[in-house]
C-alpha cells in the first residue's frame, strides 16, 4: 500500500469549502473538527479475480479520538478518472469532508479503473465494486494503525446512484463475514439505480442523458460478458468507430457529451436497442452468473503521482440507471441488508427524473452511531 498525505484543513476551512461550492452549497451543520486527507493505492482483485491495484481517499478527523467510527461512501457514475482521490472538485470530496469533520474516519474507494486504477472501469459490476470497497476498508485500517489510531469494527455504509448498489454489495459482504474485523452497522443506499428501461429508452429523461446511459452498459458489459462481436452490431456509424474509446475513462464529461449524438435512434442499431429493451443471455444474467470473488490483500505496492489532468468542465448527466443490471422497474430496491432509506430528490430540467444526493442525509445517518 502506498500513502500520500494530501491536505490538512481546519473546521473553518472545511465549512468554507463546502459552502463555497459553485455547484451549490453543502450542509455544514455537522462540521465540528478539522481533518487530514490521504490518497492510498492498495491491492485488490479485478472482475476475473486477478490481482490488481485501486486507489481511494481517506479522511481522518482532528477529534482527539483514538478509536474511530468508520463511514464507507461509494460514489455515483463518473465518466472521467478524475474522482475523489485525484480530484480537487468539492463534489467529489464533499462526502469525505462532511463525515470526517463530524468525527468519522471516512473511506471513499475510487473503484477499479478510476482514480489511479489501470484499465477501463467495469461500470455497475457489483462484485468488483464490492471487493474494491472491502479492500479499501482493509487498507484504510492499516493506514489508521500507522497513525497510532484504530478503526472500530462497525461500519456505516453510504452509496449514491451507482454507489447505492455498490453499498448494498459491501453491506452484504460485511454481513456474510467476508472480513475478520469489520462488521456492518447500517447501510443507506441513496438515489439508487432503477427503471432504466422505462425511463431512458423512451427518452423520458434529458435526451443526452439517455444516450450516454444507453452507451455505458453496452460498452462496459461487453468488456466483461461479450454482448457483441463488433461495435457496429449495436452502434450506428460513425459512433461504432468512436464510442468504445470515448468511454475508456480518459475523456471528460464535456468530451463525451460532444462525441455522442442527441438521440438514441442516432446511436443504436435495432440490435442495440433490443439488447437493452429485452435483455437475454449474458446481459440478463450478468449480476448472478458469476461466482463471488475473494478480495485481495493490502500488501504494500508502489505507485507514482497522477499525471496532470484537465478537470472536467461538464459533469455527465445523472439519471436513473440499471436496477441490479436487469433493467427492471419492479426489481426490489434492497436485496442484501436492512436499508435505512434517505429519500431525496430534485428535478433538473423539464421532465427529468434525476435523483440527487442531499448532504443533510449524511448527517442524519451518522447520528445512528452517536
Amino acid at each position: 500500500m502506498s500513502v500520500e498525505h494530501l491536505r490538512t484543513l481546519t473546521a473553518r476551512e472545511v465549512a468554507a469549502e463546502l459552502t463555497g461550492d459553485k455547484a451549490g452549497a453543502w450542509d455544514t451543520g455537522a462540521v465540528r473538527f478539522g481533518l487530514d486527507t490521504f490518497r492510498i493505492v492498495y491491492r485488490t482483485v479485478d472482475p476475473g479475480g486477478r490481482p490488481t491495484t485501486a486507489s481511494g481517499l481517506v479522511a481522518l478527523p482532528h477529534s482527539g479520538e483514538r478509536r474511530l467510527r468508520t463511514v464507507s461512501f461509494t460514489h455515483g457514475t463518473e465518466l472521467f478518472k478524475d474522482v475523489a482521490s485525484v480530484s480537487t472538485s468539492v463534489w467529489d470530496q464533499a462526502p469525505a469532508l462532511i463525515c470526517a469533520s463530524a468525527g468519522f474516519a471516512t473511506v471513499l474507494p475510487d473503484y477499479l479503473g478510476l482514480g489511479l486504477g489501470s484499465g477501463p472501469h467495469p461500470w455497475m459490476d457489483v462484485p468488483s465494486e464490492t471487493t474494491a470497497a472491502l479492500d479499501m476498508l482493509r487498507a484504510s485500517r492499516a493506514l489508521v494503525a500507522a497513525k497510532g489510531r484504530e478503526l472500530r469494527r462497525e461500519v456505516l455504509v453510504i452509496g449514491f446512484s451507482q454507489g447505492a448498489s455498490a453499498a448494498l454489495g459491501l453491506a452484504r459482504s460485511l454481513q456474510d463475514g467476508a472480513d475478520g474485523w469489520f462488521r456492518l452497522r447500517a447501510v443507506a443506499p441513496t438515489s439508487g439505480a432503477y427503471a432504466f428501461r422505462d425511463a431512458e429508452l423512451p427518452e423520458r429523461t434529458e435526451p443526452k442523458a439517455g444516450v450516454i446511459h444507453a452507451a455505458l452498459p453496452l460498452v462496459a458489459f461487453n468488456r466483461l460478458h461479450h454482448l457483441y462481436d463488433t461495435p457496429a452490431q449495436v452502434f450506428r456509424a460513425p459512433y461504432d468507430r468512436t464510442i468504445e474509446g470515448l468511454l475508456d475513462g480518459t475523456h471528460t464529461g464535456q468530451e463525451v457529451v460532444a462525441g455522442t449524438p442527441g438521440s438514441l435512434d442516432a446511436l443504436l442499431t435495432s440490435r442495440g436497442r433490443m439488447l437493452l429493451a429485452q435483455p437475454t443471455g449474458r446481459l440478463a444474467s450478468a449480476p448472478t452468473g458469476r461466482p463471488r470473488l475473494r478480495s485481495g490483500s493490502t500488501t504494500p505496492t508502489g505507485t507514482s503521482r497522477p499525471s496532470p489532468r484537465t478537470p472536467p468542465t461538464a459533469r455527465p448527466p445523472c439519471a436513473p440507471e440499471a436496477s441490479m443490471l436487469h433493467w427492471s422497474a419492479s426489481a426490489p430496491r434492497t436485496t442484501a441488508a436492512r436499508a435505512i432509506w434517505a429519500p431525496a430528490g430534485r428535478n433538473l430540467g423539464r421532465g427529468a427524473l434525476v435523483p440527487f444526493f442531499a448532504p443533510t442525509r449524511v448527517s442524519w445517518i451518522l447520528n445512528l452511531a452517536r
